[in-house]
């Protein structure tokens, strides 16, 4: 299975997901920013409907049939998130004496540094092929989830709630998009997707404490499916749903102290979501988008990890997260014949709150900033940037006992941390977008006569 996806991601002359970073672009580890220069450029508003060029696809497959003839798509994103965790309170450690201070058993005072690293690159890509005057195909690939946390300081206070986290999806979507009149279309996409993690923590409070490390992956599938609603000319509503993929991973839990090496899987259940959006023409020149996500990662809460072959869990991942809901507009301005510009402005209510945030990852309810242009070079060949900035609310940790990670693991129990990050992420973004037929030999699409 693994070298038939590879195989189909080198078929669209792509690459797929990366990372990233430790403060990810939508709620927990989810990646909205990745997919699209486009949207990046408008905080992704009216994606749904369109509105953000063949990026859409990745929201709505229903909104493949807006693009005549043979396109491909080609997408480049860095995003850089800083956070950093200071304790706001003494660290202390529970003994039979009472509460200690961290520093006073050989434990480490400090906060984790940046938690982000240097950033990361998600590439994606989109291809869309029309064969009648209703019927298109196409594919997709892209990183919907991803993280990449590892503090600039290896040894700090909260190190046995968490060192380092990686997790790496690659997803990759055929598509199917039907004209149904010229007000109707519907579409459709199967998602293959391969997501690979690793978590490690460290097995005590010292500076020499080896890592507890749990690590996997998995091949699973899921779908999407959108319609799009042209009522009057100029407007365009879409809406679409993505499905859970139940990601059944197989992997490995090592653990120094004693060392041991057990064999274990676990089921993860990622969200599902729902979108809408609307794009309307105002004018020659100005178009105006709108859009809202949610996002149910109310069922991402406990996670059995489980040994293979006996049955039993040997310990769970704990997160108890609420959904999250996605609201953005943005603005077009065609200054002239080739050159588009383009803003945005987003509200993000995270799924992550003062009560479940972990260690790994600095999030909560955030405003996009975005601004972009898209420049058509050739009659074929279309250059676009984008450029957001995030500001994340103030982050804060509370391992006093109620955390989710404490509450299933009692050995957590006796350290008590609490921090405060002030996170921020910048996102830059360009793409490529090649028309691989000529423009002056579309396939017409039939007018449909209505009978009344």
């Amino acid at each position: 299975m693994k070298s038939l996806l590879k195989l189909t991601t080198a078929a669209t002359v792509s690459l797929s997901a990366l990372l990233a970073a430790g403060a990810a672009s939508a709620s927990s580890f989810a990646i909205r920013s990745g997919q699209s220069a486009e949207g990046l450029g408008m905080a992704y508003a009216g994606a749904a409907a369109g509105g953000i060029g063949m990026g859409s696809m990745a929201w709505n497959p229903a909104t493949i049939t807006m693009f005549p003839g043979r396109n491909s798509q080609w997408n480049f994103t860095y995003l850089y998130a800083n956070g950093d965790y200071k304790p706001t309170s003494t660290t202390t450690v529970r003994t039979p004496a009472g509460n200690v201070p961290i520093q006073a058993l050989g434990g480490s005072p400090l906060g984790t540094g940046n938690i982000g690293g240097d950033g990361a690159f998600i590439p994606a890509s989109y291809s869309a092929w029309q064969l009648t005057d209703r019927l298109w195909i196409g594919l997709t690939t892209g990183a919907p989830f991803g993280l990449r946390s590892k503090p600039d300081n290896q040894v700090n206070a909260a190190q046995v709630f968490g060192r380092s986290a990686r997790v790496q999806t690659i997803n990759v979507s055929p598509t199917i998009g039907y004209k149904v009149n010229d007000w109707l279309s519907i579409g459709a996409a199967l998602q293959v997707q391969y997501f690979k993690a690793s978590l490690k923590q460290a097995s005590g409070i010292g500076p020499a404490a080896a890592p507890v490390i749990i690590e996997g992956d998995t091949i699973d599938f899921g779908y999407r499916f959108g319609a799009t609603l042209t009522p009057l000319d100029g407007t365009t509503i879409g809406l679409a749903y993505r499905s859970s993929v139940r990601q059944t991973l197989e992997g490995s839990l090592r653990n120094p102290a004693p060392a041991s090496y057990t064999p274990v899987k676990a089921n993860l259940n990622l969200p599902d979501s729902v979108v809408f959006g609307v794009s309307q023409v105002i004018n020659d020149q100005w178009q105006a988008h709108l859009g809202v996500e949610w996002t149910n990662w109310s069922r991402f809460r406990n996670i059995p990890i489980v040994a293979r072959g006996i049955g039993v869990p040997v310990t769970s991942l704990n997160f108890q997260y609420d959904d999250s809901w996605f609201f953005s507009g943005g603005v077009e301005y065609k200054y002239s014949r080739d050159l588009t510009l383009r803003a945005g402005v987003a509200y993000e209510l995270s799924a992550v709150n003062d009560d479940n945030r972990q260690i790994f990852i600095s999030d909560n309810d955030r405003l996009w900033l975005s601004a972009g242009a898209s420049y058509q070079v050739t009659e074929k060949l279309k250059l676009d940037v984008g450029y957001t900035y995030i500001h994340v609310n103030k982050a804060k940790v509370n391992y006093t006992g109620a955390n989710p990670q404490q509450v299933f693991n009692p050995a957590l129990q006796a350290v008590s941390f609490t921090g405060k990050a002030e996170p921020y992420i910048h996102i830059v973004s360009a793409a490529l977008t090649y028309r691989w037929d000529d423009p002056a030999e579309t396939i017409p699409v039939r007018p449909v006569v209505r009978k009344n």
